[in-house]
């Protein structure tokens, strides 16, 4: 078990969140460039975050996105109170806002696995046990990140979107996954730049509002298995 710190930032402002990933992310990279040629026995124990929070309105464009998937110019962002920002994660663009769960483990990879893929699979999982929890029944779409309803039928829809960084095997921003959240604000994007399918959450699956705080319970206790974190 990788003893891992749980931390709840709540609703939490997307620059300021951004800007202590990136001091977590520093912090620890250079723990790593200072002993790289040390003796293991000798290398400090980088310590790991498991970070939970929610955004105000927001739109983010990963470095692999194009500016055209954003339907909005700069006034119709202020009519809609949300901000953009181009960030340094993989992925195109996406949208996070009130009632959606956003995930960021800031975490030292090699003392889990050194396969990026593999995280983002175990990412993937954790989530669909966690929906598995309300009936719902979802998996993977082949050449896609994130998790799908339906992925192989014309009704494909996506509960939960991904986009990771990676620096020296430390990991920063992470997954989005779609509980209460105002599915609308995505109509203002071309999401994950995939045109031509639509976006869900576990309240529109199951028909009624969730209780978000039990959904977060569930997702922290699910990501723990997935990686045998010992979360304190």
């Amino acid at each position: 078990m990788v003893k891992t710190n749980f931390i709840d930032w709540g609703l939490i402002d997307y620059q300021q969140a951004w800007d202590k990933q990136e001091v977590l992310l520093k912090q620890k990279v250079d723990i790593k460039l200072v002993e790289r040629d040390l003796p293991i026995n000798l290398k400090t124990t980088i310590s790991n975050e498991l970070i939970f929070c929610e955004h105000p309105h927001v739109y983010t464009l990963g470095k692999s996105g194009s500016l055209e998937n954003l339907l909005l110019d700069e006034s119709s962002l202020m009519q809609a109170k949300a901000t953009f920002y181009k960030i340094n994660r993989g992925g195109d663009i996406t949208y996070h806002g009130p009632g959606q769960l956003v995930a960021y483990p800031i975490i030292d990879l090699e003392q889990f696995f050194t396969d990026i893929h593999k995280y983002l699979r175990f990412l993937e999982e954790a989530v669909i046990k966690t929906i598995g929890h309300y009936g719902i029944i979802g998996g993977r779409f082949e050449g896609y990140t994130g998790v799908w309803i339906d992925a192989d039928k014309p009704t494909a829809r996506k509960i939960c979107a991904m986009g990771v960084r990676c620096s020296r095997w430390i990991t920063m921003h992470g997954i989005a996954l779609n509980v209460n959240t105002d599915l609308s604000y995505f109509k203002n994007i071309v999401p994950c730049g995939i045109n031509d399918k639509q976006v869900t959450s576990i309240a529109k699956e199951v028909g009624n509002e969730i209780n978000f705080k039990e959904v977060s319970n569930i997702l922290k206790l699910e990501i723990a298995k997935q990686f045998e974190m010992d979360l304190v």
